[in-house]
């Protein structure tokens, strides 16, 4: 009889069937006149032996961590023993049939992943029970009580129960069942109906459709990695079924077995489908992946496969990944994570390009026709319409070619045939000092980087065959490397990669509805080039110790010269890589209604070309974060201040503009009040000049009609949704105290509304006109008739004092997020010099519901008056900003004040919001 797992070593360690055979046989005994008394015993003695197996498993996995194939399989072996053992002991004890006709027989058959005989510990036991025919009354008892033993035992079964003859039937017509068959295994029961079974289905089913099986499984790939995110380089991967996961390998598995028949990924050497070396990859990456699979599920308890942050830290500590050379050892247990999914990614283009070779006629697929056929291809040739190596020692003979391949095929818009990105990738070491530095070499380089085309395509071509790397060693060095947190959505390398792709997008005008101003600029820039090497080398530096614009700067200094730019432009690079977070850092977080703001941030521009270029780079830096990053509102941010910074540089530093814009936005709402001169006049004498700075046209005109409308009253509270930022714009109208903005802060978390940016004014007359964004603390919309209903009735109890406020917040249980995966050190920063009138105050501290509350309220402690505050979320971590003045409208600049104040918000950004709550 064939051994099922030869390699698995001290079987009897994990389960000792013929001991517990024993015992089952001694208890049939014992209770043979009660069939449900001894069920519930059998059921009993495989429970322990289960557990006790488990045991035995999570001990191997423990000693030898990132050996996940031999964890699978000794699962396997496991649940086939407790199957084998509750088969013999519900045939022979429970329903022993005495004289079986040939119809009561049952074949016991492991499908799918655990046909393969891998099996993670919490996953699904899929089996099938086959029949000859229909089932008669004792296989339908015998296949009922095994279910319910099962489901007892606390093992998840997928099962299925059918004749041959409809196994057939539905391996013809559903792609899942028959991929499950494919991999059936015998278990136990009748030897001879399995041997029908799988020599039927070999026969009827397979014969003929492997073109259409493999169509079918291709297609499926695609959907399911659209659906996963559509990268491997998502830093929340899933595990099994994600880009690069465990199910990419095994449908490599599955098309080989069923084209080619092969019983092992070892066989798919033999039929020329993978080498050796890729034999060796496609198992080394398996057992890494498995491994990870196997220590989410013991550290869950329950079939988890996605990756979360959560789960990265303890996993990397399980599988003994340490901290070194400035990387954490959660960072180099995700980047080890990423190359091995950049090789199942490899090996799935090398596997399909040897298939498509081997199904497709000759000559038939990919030829271009013959007017888009180029004519000069630097001695490269077309193989069925790829770009492709006349020999296989043509990269040898001049590695320049393995960069000049790229360019060509962006030239001509060409994909490069599979074996051909092998040979690189087999190549890619002999490009040397000697080679990086060759003019040739960089100028094919920097066409791909610059084209007008596709660059995010070849450049990720470049970067699969590790050309990229070996070409810009700083690369390299950021290929793979996650960051843990949850803001950057991809690796660094693909964050990077992905920005260009925006920024030729943007140029191109694919984007001018969700960029116009950038889109309108990329036109008049007069340092094109400056600008697409700024983006490639923009995060460089990550992950070296220190900050990477600084470092990243350096960088640029060194390779720029090597790329062909010119004195200039290097220094143009270098600047930019410098100072990438400057536009969105004094966006996001400064008041830019504060003169003083725009001052500080054109002193450091200078120029209007480099404004146009920081723009561009801030806009695709920010956008290829990931999906949801992006916004109208960072958009209209990133505008306001530069259109503010270039009236500034046009100017020379005159004010005039400012007042200018004020004009603008003051005839503009006139206009769309159509009040009375006197009226108006009125209204617009109330609203100080930073007002009119401070807030877009839309906002300025919700803002009138609320104040006209309230009219002598002492509060009025409006909500409403506000498409443009995907929230509920939140407007009270009150008589301004000291307090006001904390109250209104707790009223809105009590209503369960999370507040992402807040905008306070006061009029000259002494009442508050504050602006509130609030989305539901998930990042959702916050605009169901109920929630605005809710938020309007606590924002007026809490201001009209009906409870007390820190009672019923404490009362509110905090939910649970994400963020409490990591750990941020909260950090206050007290500036007197960022504005002329006020002190800013900066606080950076990890995100949780409450926060700003907890802020404004020991603001409110420590007797400031708030004037703006910014909120900016990155992910777990937060950075909320408050424009200060004392009661008396000046800047806080006592020492002692200042330290009392960076210790109270210190306090409540660090402790938990219900510290806050009872200290104040």
């Amino acid at each position: 009889m064939v051994m099922h797992f030869p390699a698995l070593g001290s079987r009897r360690s994990i389960i000792d069937r013929r001991a517990i055979s024993d015992r089952i046989n001694a208890l049939a005994l014992t209770h043979s006149g009660d069939p449900t008394q001894l069920r519930g015993m059998i059921v009993k003695e495989l429970k322990g032996a289960l557990e006790e197996g488990r045991l035995e498993v999570a001990k191997r996995l423990a000693a030898k961590p990132t050996r996940g194939r031999e964890v699978v399989t000794a699962f396997a072996f496991l649940v086939d023993q407790i199957l084998r053992l509750l088969y013999d002991a519900t045939t022979h004890h429970l329903y022993p049939a005495g004289n079986r006709s040939t119809g009561e027989r049952i074949a016991l058959m492991a499908v799918g992943g655990y046909g393969r005989g891998e099996m993670a510990p919490h996953s699904d036991v899929d089996i099938g029970f086959i029949t000859p025919w229909k089932p008669t009354g004792w296989t339908e008892q015998v296949i009922e009580s095994m279910l319910y033993s099962l489901w007892d035992l606390g093992l998840k079964v997928g099962h299925s129960s059918r004749s041959i003859d409809e196994t057939m039937r539905m391996a013809k017509s559903d792609l899942t069942v028959r991929t499950a068959l494919l991999e059936a295994r015998y278990v136990w029961g009748d030897r001879a109906l399995y041997e029908e079974t799988s020599t039927r289905f070999d026969a009827e089913v397979m014969q003929g459709t492997a073109r259409a099986f493999v169509t079918d499984k291709l297609a499926e790939r695609d959907e399911r990695h659209r659906r996963m995110g559509d990268s491997r380089y998502v830093v929340e991967p899933n595990v099994k079924e994600g880009k690069g996961g465990l199910r990419d390998l095994h449908t490599l598995f599955w098309i080989g077995k069923y084209v080619n028949r092969v019983r092992s990924v070892a066989d798919l050497v033999d039929v020329g489908l993978l080498t050796d070396v890729e034999l060796r990859q496609f198992q080394k990456a398996e057992d890494f992946l498995w491994a990870v699979r196997c220590h989410l599920h013991m550290i869950t308890g329950r079939a988890e496969d996605r990756l979360t942050f959560d789960l990265q830290l303890e996993t990397a500590t399980r599988m003994k990944f340490i901290g070194r050379h400035g990387r954490s050892g959660v960072e180099r247990f995700m980047r080890y994570y990423f190359l091995n999914a950049k090789i199942v990614g490899d090996l799935t283009a090398v596997f399909l390009a040897h298939l498509d070779d081997q199904m497709a006629a000759k000559g038939r697929r990919y030829i271009p026709s013959m007017f888009r056929r180029p004519k000069k291809l630097d001695g490269f040739v077309l193989e069925r319409g790829r770009l492709s190596l006349p020999s296989d020692d043509f990269f040898q003979i001049d590695p320049v070619r393995m960069i000049e391949i790229f360019a060509l095929a962006d030239r001509h818009s060409l994909s490069i045939h599979p074996s051909a990105i092998r040979a690189a990738s087999r190549d890619a070491g002999l490009i040397t000092a000697k080679v990086r530095k060759d003019p040739r070499a960089n100028a094919a380089f920097m066409e791909v980087l610059t084209s007008p085309r596709d660059p995010e395509t070849v450049l990720r071509w470049m970067n699969e065959s590790t050309v990229f790397g070996r070409f810009v060693p700083d690369f390299r060095r950021v290929v793979a490397q996650m960051q843990f947190d949850m803001y950057h959505h991809y690796t660094v390398d693909e964050h990077t990669i992905r920005a260009v792709g925006l920024l030729a997008r943007i140029e191109k005008g694919d984007l001018g509805q969700d960029h116009p101003l950038a889109s309108e600029i990329m036109g008049k820039l007069l340092s094109r080039r400056a600008l697409y090497v700024a983006v490639l080398l923009h995060d460089i530096a990550k992950g070296r110790g220190g900050d990477h614009s600084l470092l990243g700067a350096e960088v640029a200094l060194s390779l720029c010269p090597r790329f062909g730019l010119t004195p200039a432009e290097t220094e143009t690079v270098a600047w930019l890589v410098r100072y990438h977070l400057l536009m969105s850092a004094t966006a996001f977080k400064r008041d830019l209604s504060d003169y003083k703001t725009i001052l500080d941030f054109v002193d450091v521009v200078q120029s209007p070309e480099r404004l146009r270029l920081l723009l561009c780079l801030t806009v695709v830096d920010i956008r290829a974060v990931g999906p949801g990053v992006w916004n109208s509102w960072k958009r209209q941010l990133l505008g306001d201040l530069y259109e503010s910074a270039e009236e500034l540089l046009r100017l020379g530093h005159k004010q005039k503009g400012r007042t200018e814009r004020v004009v603008v936005k003051q005839e503009a709402l006139r206009q769309a009040l159509g009040l009375p001169d006197a009226e108006f006049d009125a209204l617009r004498r109330r609203l100080p000049e930073s007002y009119w700075i401070a807030e877009p046209d839309d906002i300025l005109i919700h803002n009138a009609r609320h104040i006209l409308a309230s009219g002598e009253t002492q509060l009025a509270i409006a909500a409403q949704y506000y498409p443009q930022r995907g929230a509920t714009l939140v407007t009270v109208y009150a008589t301004d105290h000291p307090g006001l903005f904390y109250r209104i802060a707790g009223a809105i978390h009590l209503a369960g509304g999370n507040i992402i940016d807040a905008r306070i004014h006061t009029t000259r007359d002494g009442v508050a006109i504050d602006n509130f964004l609030v989305q539901d603390p998930m990042g959702g919309a916050f605009h169901s008739p109920e929630q605005l209903t809710r938020i309007r009735n606590a924002i007026e109890d809490s201001l009209s004092n009906r409870h007390r406020m820190i009672t019923k917040l404490s009362a509110r249980p905090l939910s649970r997020t994400r963020a409490e995966a990591f750990q941020i050190v909260p950090n206050v920063l007290i500036d007197n010099k960022a504005s002329n009138r006020f002190t800013v105050v900066e606080v950076n501290a990890r995100d949780r519901p409450a926060l700003l509350f907890s802020l404004a309220n020991a603001l409110f402690q420590s007797k400031v008056t708030v004037h703006s505050a910014h909120v900016a979320t990155y992910g777990e971590r937060a950075v909320d900003t408050f424009y200060v003045t004392d009661l008396f409208g000046g800047k806080i600049e006592s020492k002692a004040r200042l330290q009392t104040l960076e210790r109270r918000l210190l306090e409540a950004a660090g402790g938990e919001a219900n510290e806050a709550l009872q200290r104040a």
